[in-house]
């Protein structure tokens, strides 16, 4: 998993800290046994344009997203035992419920994630 910055596309602002899961165990794990994401905390999933809540014990906003970065589509408050999906997406962002309103995600918005770098 590697982390990195969700960043606004127009202006460069950073909306938040954002780990990017990239391996096929990462993916199918996702959120899975791991603590609810704080505000300003998201996982980025790709490729991927389906989620699942299964097993999971709190609500999360899901952005669906095309492989540049704009999004297509937002599911705020995913529940547990739910599943979203979006054919065109190609990678999707997990955050917690009610993070993506105030974010200001919504579908169109261009957004790009830049990898921090890592300390020697």
């Amino acid at each position: 998993m590697r982390t990195g910055v969700l960043l606004a596309a127009d202006s460069g602002q950073t909306l938040a800290r954002v780990a990017r899961c990239e391996g096929a165990l990462e993916r199918m794990r996702g959120l899975l046994g791991r603590p609810a994401l704080q505000p300003g905390e998201g996982l980025l999933i790709a490729p991927c344009n389906a989620v699942h809540t299964v097993g999971m014990r709190y609500a999360i906003d899901v952005v669906f997203m095309d492989a540049e970065g704009r999004v297509l589509n937002v599911r705020p408050a995913l529940r547990p035992l739910r599943m979203a999906h979006a054919f065109r997406a190609r990678q999707v962002l997990e955050l917690a419920a009610g993070e993506a309103a105030r974010l200001g995600l919504r579908p169109r918005r261009v957004v790009r994630w830049r990898e921090l770098e890592r300390a020697a």
